[in-house]
């Protein structure tokens, strides 16, 4: 079988043979017997092989560019949609610490935040449900916003903390 397919990587002679045992064993029928089973077995996997062997796979290797004068290759492509652990943990971290600082907040600034950030209700919505002046819970809201902001002001983006500095060494 091995002589039959060369190429393993790609079609294993094993995978051949499993295949038509299976199919055998799958579709005999039981009042037409096979005469000589080893005859019926190898023809099986003679044709097999064929089959597969007829079959043209394209195959592109992984370093090759993507498309004409492209200096990314597949490779490259599969790299940037890998599994960054970094980012992942660092997404943790900034949920954890965004539900601790919404935890900070006093009831009824979180009861607002989250219906209004979390939950997406209008505080039309809120305000005839709680029975809440609309100017109330936009004052409640904002506090909360600002709270949040403070306890979360480390975060900021290097590039706006960047900008920032630019300003403040300009006004100096």
């Amino acid at each position: 079988m091995r002589r039959w397919v060369q190429d393993e990587a790609e079609r294993d002679g094993e995978d051949i043979v499993q295949d038509v045992m299976l199919n055998i064993f799958d579709s005999t029928d039981i009042t037409a017997p096979v005469e000589n089973l080893a005859a019926y077995v190898y023809r099986s996997l003679y044709n097999r092989a064929v089959d597969m062997l007829r079959k043209s796979k394209k195959t592109v290797p992984l370093d090759k560019g993507i498309g004409h004068g492209s200096d990314r290759s597949f490779l490259d492509e599969l790299s940037d949609i890998r599994y960054d652990a970094h980012d992942a943990m660092q997404k943790k971290e900034l949920r954890a610490r965004i539900f601790e600082a919404v935890d900070r907040l006093k009831p009824a600034h979180r009861a607002v935040f989250i219906a209004t950030e979390f939950e997406g209700r209008s505080f039309r919505e809120l305000s005839d449900e709680w029975d809440v002046p609309i100017g109330t819970l936009l004052s409640r809201k904002h506090r909360a916003v600002l709270k949040v902001k403070s306890v979360l002001g480390d975060l900021r983006a290097p590039a706006v903390q960047q900008a920032r500095k630019k300003t403040l060494t300009q006004k100096e």
